[in-house]
């Protein structure tokens, strides 16, 4: 795999980021928009969804924890890139701060492992793993 065109890298970064900033805003219709149909979504915190269907699930989960006064902060960095014609490989580091009760705190660091797949001229995720540095349990996730 080769370094991304520019074109590449920013629709790349920019799905990294409608994806994180969904989440947090609970925003379910962002976040199932950013896998492809047959997408496979891996968290040790949230467990393993496989396919849009689920994904939605996942989504609809998080959308309720937000609702129920939680805030999380998803914190993405040093995402790097590589392209392979309609593939791309791409990974970061992650950083979560939740808030809730009036109590700010920073989660276990981790990063996101990510295969990803044009279609039709849009970048979405077809494999995200998200591994984290130790065990997080999201009471209400």
């Amino acid at each position: 795999m080769a370094a991304p065109a520019i074109e590449d890298r920013l629709a790349i970064e920019d799905l990294f980021v409608r994806y994180t900033t969904a989440l947090d805003a609970g925003n379910v219709e962002t976040i199932v928009d950013c896998f492809t149909e047959d997408a496979s979504l891996e968290s040790p915190t949230v467990g393993t969804y496989l396919g849009r269907a689920r994904i939605r699930e996942f989504a609809e989960r998080f959308a309720r924890f937000h609702e129920n006064g939680a805030q999380l902060r998803h914190m993405i960095s040093n995402l790097a890139v590589t392209v392979d014609g309609d593939r791309a490989r791409a990974t970061c580091y992650l950083l979560n701060l939740i808030t809730r009760n009036g109590k700010s705190e920073m989660l276990a660091p981790g990063r996101y492992e990510c295969d990803l797949e044009r279609r039709d001229g849009i970048w979405r995720f077809r494999r995200r793993l998200v591994i984290l540095d130790q065990p997080v349990r999201l009471e209400g996730v």
